[in-house]
């Protein structure tokens, strides 16, 4: 955890984006709280087809985030700092995307939503599209210090999923 620039001083004061993680694992974790309300209980019987094709989203948000922290390699951290010395990485995943493993995230709690039919999960994953959103921001703030060419990928590069507002501020 030291590694990645994790300590108490940072945990009281947000130095290294300490609470963006925090809040990130907290919206994660709440997905395996049961759907609430069930779609039951509003008179809804959720079709098996939508809980197939959100399992398979889940699926699909584990290989892409897979292959984000394979592409990243050493320089993979939770925190919005990047690693010190760390290479800009632009190619495999992030040819796709500037955030794949916020992408990836969002896929699988898109697939939980899908999955459940909860009005609860449905706003787990607007919550955690919001962390994500801001998170992303500040890293970028960082990143663009660190790398001269990393304005250009800004500008070419899809933030986290393309053409979506919130998600995609080239």
């Amino acid at each position: 955890m030291q590694k990645w620039g994790f300590s108490w001083e940072g945990l009281r004061d947000n130095r290294h984006g300490e609470w963006w993680v925090l809040a990130q694992m907290i919206l994660i974790a709440a997905h395996w709280l049961p759907p609430t309300p069930p779609p039951s209980d509003l008179g809804i019987h959720w079709p098996l087809a939508l809980r197939l094709i959100g399992g398979l989203t889940v699926l699909i948000g584990l290989v892409l985030g897979a292959q984000g922290a394979l592409n990243l390699g050493d320089s993979l951290s939770p925190l919005p700092e990047p690693m010190p010395g760390a290479p800009l990485v632009t190619v495999g995943a992030y040819g796709r995307c500037r955030h794949p493993l916020y992408q990836s995230l969002l896929l699988c709690s898109l697939g939980v939503t899908l999955a459940l039919g909860s009005l609860l999960h449905l706003g787990l994953l607007l919550a955690l599209a919001t962390v994500l959103s801001l998170k992303a921001r500040r890293e970028e703030q960082r990143l663009c210090s660190m790398h001269s060419d990393y304005d250009h990928y800004m500008t070419s590069t899809p933030a986290i999923v393309p053409f979506l507002p919130g998600l995609d501020w080239r």
